[in-house]
């Protein structure tokens, strides 16, 4: 077993007050392996800010949604009933599975209808989630709270002996930022340069939760960071500069754990830390800020498409942590990895931005291979069980985290190498502005001819902007 390095005593000159919130967790109910949820798209009113309450959307509760847990193989059943005054749709981000089931902009959802859909849990234990994808509306639902986690369990991570009592030392973080009018509501998409560069909040929350302190239980915890962000990438560490242990990306556990104190989550994209508290200290979550943009000689247009700031995110107080029983373990899970010999094409995707008067007033500025999105026309077709490497090019101003449904695939080759969370399976992957990366993925053997998934940015303004296209498997 490794351990941590013994971190110095240390104590916090800021003090959060406010109660880290954990989501509810929901297991469904279970016959067999089958495993049935019944969900409720839902407004509702939260109370975000001192003495006001914002007008929030949420899945079986005001804001946000339940974590949702199923096991490898599962048979999850999964009823979702809309309740609110507009098309929406549930996406299982992450979750290898058929086409008609993905819950993308195929899948609508109807004002007072409901949509039935089940799957078999086919992949690895892994933190995924699922959130609305709406054909250019998702950016909004989802920054008014249409988003949830969704746990995945296996036997093999139960080996591990890893923390696991979820809200105790298995903790989710669902890190958003957002900014608010003066009564309460959100504001969103307030200038010009809120849909260019993406909507970024000047207030950040966990959880749904502003400033929250999260009070250790146990020493050794276990955090699901997700960055539900719309627009912003997080460049995190702990402001005593603690080494914690990356254990996790989108797709799963690590083979190794990686000894830590930054990393970098942009939006959609999941790590797994595990974290030594033992110390009885109060470290604070922050981001620092870092320009994502490259727009050579244009310094202050290049400062506006930042907005780039330093944030605190929580706080853990762990004065009154008991001792754990878990494990840090330096192996965790071996991979099976798609292989090169076997790769049966290759293909280009091209991120584009269209500067001028499409850019400045509202229209499809963003582009894949020179196409913004068309629900009407199918862009790539992909063989089932095939092995592809995807090249991703971005010749645009801005990074761009290009996610791909039903597939996890891995990063073999970037600008300064494949490293971090980035050695894990993954389903987005960050593309710098003038950087070529490459994935290397295999298809599952879903076939569906006519019903299509999305590849997109997940800057979620860019996607409903038309930077997405779509892809059938047959």
């Amino acid at each position: 077993m490794a351990a941590l390095p013994k971190q110095m005593v240390w104590a916090s000159a800021k003090v959060f007050r406010n109660t880290f919130r954990v989501p509810k967790l929901e297991l469904g109910k279970r016959v067999g392996k089958d495993v049935y949820f019944d969900l409720s798209i839902q407004s509702g009113k939260s109370a975000i800010l001192p003495n006001k309450i914002t007008p929030t959307l949420g899945i079986n509760q005001d804001f946000l949604g339940v974590t949702l847990f199923a096991n490898q193989g599962d048979k999850v059943h999964i009823s979702v009933k809309n309740t609110i005054d507009q098309t929406t749709t549930l996406h299982w981000h992450g979750m290898k599975l058929p086409a008609k089931a993905d819950g993308g902009p195929h899948q609508p959802i109807a004002p007072n209808q409901t949509w039935q859909t089940k799957f078999d849990i086919i992949q690895s234990a892994a933190t995924l989630w699922y959130h609305s994808h709406q054909l250019h509306k998702t950016a909004k639902q989802v920054y008014h709270g249409l988003a949830g986690l969704f746990i995945i369990g296996d036997d093999e991570s139960k080996k591990l002996n890893l923390p696991s009592e979820y809200g105790v030392d298995d903790l989710p973080v669902i890190i958003q930022d957002r900014d608010f009018k003066r009564n309460g509501s959100f504001a969103y998409l307030g200038s010009m340069m809120d849909s260019m560069r993406g909507m970024k909040g000047n207030t950040v929350l966990v959880n749904g939760v502003v400033n929250p302190v999260l009070k250790a239980k146990k020493s050794l915890l276990r955090l699901r960071l997700l960055n539900g962000s719309n627009a912003r990438t997080y460049h995190l560490s702990f402001n005593d500069n603690r080494m914690f242990a990356i254990i996790g990306s989108d797709g799963g556990l690590l083979e190794h754990s990686i000894k830590a104190n930054t990393l970098r989550l942009a939006p959609a994209e999941r790590v797994e830390i595990l974290m030594d508290v033992s110390d009885g200290g109060h470290p604070m979550l922050q981001h620092t800020a870092v320009q994502e943009s490259s727009m050579g000689g244009m310094g202050m247009m290049n400062g506006m498409m930042g907005g780039e700031q330093d944030m605190d995110i929580f706080q853990i107080d762990a004065s009154s942590a008991l001792k754990s029983t878990s494990n840090l373990p330096k192996t965790l899970v071996k991979h099976n990895n798609p292989q090169q010999s076997l790769v049966s094409k290759q293909r280009r995707l091209v991120l584009q931005m269209q500067m001028g008067p499409r850019m400045m007033f509202g229209g499809n500025a963003f582009s894949i291979n020179g196409k913004t999105m068309d629900i009407n026309r199918i862009d790539e077709v992909v063989k089932a069980g095939s092995t592809e490497i995807w090249h991703l090019e971005n010749t645009s101003m801005m990074a761009h985290p290009l996610h791909i449904h039903n597939v996890q695939f891995k990063v073999i080759a970037r600008k300064g190498g494949v490293k971090g969370h980035e050695l894990g399976f993954k389903d987005v992957v960050l593309v710098h502005p003038r950087e070529r990366v490459s994935v290397i993925m295999k298809f599952p053997e879903f076939r569906d001819a006519t019903t299509p998934y999305m590849y997109h940015c997940h800057i979620l303004e860019h996607e409903d902007r038309g930077m997405m296209g779509q892809f059938v498997v047959i």
